[in-house]
């Protein structure tokens, strides 16, 4: 009997790691990891300006120390009205040691008296797939595939609903109106549906089949 495949997911988060469970389509057999599983040790420096560099850093980090198959993602808020920002410093908007509740508050802040029109915002996420030699041909190293995903809408002007994380109560999808419902008063699988993580995970899986997952 075959061994089933392993996919190192990397992620500390077991949040993170459970929704993507949820959003790729894979082998029921298929064993997904994350780097406590492995006894991988540290974190790579998100040196990067874009999710794509930082998702790639993430992958190559801990693919080149799992030898395994590696899933990493980054991902976070863009505000047009902030020219982008958060942007990679999503997670530590507000400070290294920031909580989600700290993060929202310096958006509203930052976004006070700003029009409806003028409050625009995108959630973007980025899979990077790092392939160990096996999988990169003769020349070795580690081969890299990535797929983004793009969930849009507008920043609200108060914080609605207790579900979701991160700037869900803050975040109305462009499906909504504005002042209408907030991803933290949708329900999971709603959010599932539209989600920028979603998107980007329906967009990898068909890369992961390819190699048996």
């Amino acid at each position: 009997m075959a061994e089933p495949l392993r996919l190192l997911v990397a992620t500390r988060s077991r949040h993170k790691l459970r929704e993507l469970c949820e959003l790729l389509a894979l082998d029921p057999a298929t064993e997904l990891l994350s780097p406590d599983d492995l006894g991988i040790e540290g974190e790579p420096d998100e040196t990067g300006t874009t999710f794509e560099t930082n998702a790639r850093i993430k992958a190559r980090y801990y693919g080149s120390r799992a030898g395994l198959p590696t899933l990493a993602d980054d991902s976070g808020l863009e505000v047009d009205a902030l020219h982008g920002g958060p942007g990679v410093y999503t997670r530590r908007y507000a400070g290294p040691a920031a909580t989600d509740a700290d993060n929202n508050a310096k958006l509203l802040r930052e976004l006070a008296g700003v029009p409806a029109a003028e409050r625009g915002a995108r959630y973007v996420c980025v899979l990077a797939l790092a392939l160990p030699r096996d999988d990169a041909g003769p020349r070795g190293g580690l081969r890299l595939v990535t797929r983004r995903g793009t969930c849009r809408g507008r920043i609200a002007t108060e914080l609605r609903g207790d579900g979701g994380f991160g700037y869900d109560p803050l975040f109305e999808p462009e499906q909504e109106p504005p002042g209408g419902r907030t991803l933290g008063q949708w329900s999971t699988a709603e959010k599932h549906a539209i989600s920028h993580r979603s998107r980007a995970a329906r967009r990898m899986t068909p890369v992961l089949r390819t190699l048996g997952f």
